[in-house]
């Protein structure tokens, strides 16, 4: 895993540079998120690292899938051609499958550019609005960032939540309590 992510990085980072150059953070996102979707496609994947699949073949078809229905790829041909040269430096390198961990590092340029923080918000129940909103006051004044709660519901957790952004994580779930509970009264 540690090995993928950082064979991805300087991807992520060209791909990044490539957007905030063109002021096209949102087309990229967009981009990249369609590709790594198709790249993840169980009909697709068969075709990567095929070598009776011409690589400027797969790279047109990536092109395709990826771009927006209905309009030009991702915003102006410029662009669209950037994004088609991203690719096929990809595929010449044969780094292709790299696509869904490059996205994830992409977002994670873009969030910290923006200033955003997206943390991960795991609890026994449902939050209410008014519980998502106050956990989202106290998170940007610990943080100094805006906060994107992604809330979900693990009903193993019992009680309680579990509030992670990168490193930073707090388990204040029952089960976590009573496991450390557990942990402290074998120890004893």
């Amino acid at each position: 895993m540690a090995e993928l992510a950082t064979t991805a990085r300087p991807y992520a980072r060209a791909a990044f540079a490539s957007a905030v150059a063109a002021a096209q953070l949102s087309a990229w996102s967009a981009f990249l998120a369609r590709a790594a979707a198709a790249v993840e496609d169980p009909q697709l994947t068969p075709l990567i690292g095929n070598p009776r699949v011409p690589l400027t073949e797969l790279v047109d078809l990536l092109q395709q899938v990826a771009q927006t229905p209905g309009s030009e790829p991702s915003g102006s041909a410029t662009q669209a051609a950037g994004q088609h040269n991203f690719l096929q430096l990809l595929a010449d390198n044969r780094r292709l499958q790299l696509l869904p961990e490059i996205a994830a590092q992409f977002e994670v340029l873009r969030a910290q550019s923006e200033r955003v923080a997206d943390v991960d918000v795991i609890s026994a129940l449902e939050l209410t609005a008014e519980q998502a909103h106050k956990l989202q006051t106290v998170l940007e004044r610990r943080l100094g960032l805006a906060v994107r709660l992604h809330p979900q519901v693990d009903r193993t957790l019992v009680g309680g939540a579990i509030v992670r952004y990168g490193d930073f994580v707090v388990d204040g779930s029952l089960r976590g309590r009573i496991e450390r509970l557990g942990a402290a009264m074998a120890g004893a």
